[in-house]
């Protein structure tokens, strides 16, 4: 959770009326939600997180005979209303809080508190046939605002670029419009698909297909690239080396630009059976299932920040 957002949270603490509250790193000391208490766990949000999460919850369960979590996707914006509006226990989400869900939390009492539980690098994909093999940030913003149509524009063939991305709900979407896109409009001509895999579909079938999507829909179940598409480097500029998000270590040192953490939130400190759930998928075993799904483990700064959230 970056400095912004935490600022944020303090701000809208200390203008509240009833006393001092005693904030962490990453959220408040208040009581959870009454569905916190609830047997069965309701975990919503990412699309992107959420197979990772259904394993991790599964795995989880066969070690706890008589626990309960059900995972449901829907995008990280919808995940971060239904925690804001009491309908779930747990939000998964692949970007960061907006101000304006900060606001309507606080108004409705909700007190966020933010765990990174794995760390993505988001892939740009073409089909498998296309010439290009690197592309720079600006180029992959210019493309997604529509400013480059054509491919021979950036190394490629002589064809119009075909988009695919999307639905404004989901926190991929955001994640690229404003780290990639610098927060402008995305091209009118960008097919919104609803999820990673269909992305991936469509570029597998589009040879002027382009799309982004997270790293772990890169594999199949023999761990291996999935036929059909090419997961393209990126360079920060046009001066800079180029990287993969194929490449563990470049996602590691931030070298490679397009990364991100993957969030859960609770509303204030989460319940036992919450807590135990989220520091298995801490443990050495949950981050062993992160990387197997083909994500990254969380590092040390941000494990720290999750063990003071948990307390």
């Amino acid at each position: 959770m970056n400095t912004k957002i935490f600022t944020r949270i303090k701000k809208l603490a200390g203008g509240m009326l009833f006393g001092a509250i005693l904030l962490t790193t990453l959220g408040l000391l208040l009581p959870t939600t009454v569905s916190a208490q609830k047997k069965m766990i309701q975990i919503k949000g990412s699309d992107t997180m959420v197979n990772l999460v259904q394993i991790l919850a599964e795995e989880y369960m066969s070690k706890k005979p008589g626990t309960a979590i059900a995972v449901l996707g829907g995008g990280s914006g919808t995940g971060i209303t239904a925690l804001i509006n009491g309908t779930c226990d747990v939000a998964n989400h692949s970007r960061e809080w907006k101000d304006r869900e900060l606001d309507l939390a606080y108004e409705k009492g909700v007190r966020p508190r933010i765990f990174a539980i794995a760390v993505d690098a988001l892939s740009i994909i073409v089909n498998d046939k296309n010439a290009v093999e690197t592309l720079t940030m600006e180029q992959v913003g210019a493309i997604f605002r529509g400013e480059i149509k054509n491919w021979k524009a950036v190394g490629g063939p002589e064809m119009k670029i075909s988009l695919y991305g999307r639905q404004s709900n989901s926190g991929t979407y955001a994640f690229l419009q404003e780290h990639v896109l610098n927060n402008k409009n995305y091209s009118p001509d960008v097919k919104e698909m609803n999820g990673n895999a269909q992305i991936i579909e469509a570029v597998t079938q589009d040879a002027a297909g382009i799309g982004y999507v997270g790293v772990g829909y890169l594999y199949d179940k023999k761990g291996e690239v999935r036929k059909g598409i090419k997961v393209l480097k990126i360079k920060k500029d046009e001066n800079a080396p180029a990287y993969s998000p194929l490449d563990k270590e470049a996602v590691y040192s931030a070298r490679y630009a397009i990364s991100r953490p993957l969030y859960q939130s609770t509303n204030g400190k989460p319940s036992p059976a919450v807590a135990d759930f989220i520091r298995f998928v801490l443990s050495p075993e949950g981050q062993s299932i992160v990387e197997k799904e083909g994500f990254f483990k969380v590092g040390k700064d941000l494990m720290e920040q999750n063990e003071k959230n948990l307390r």
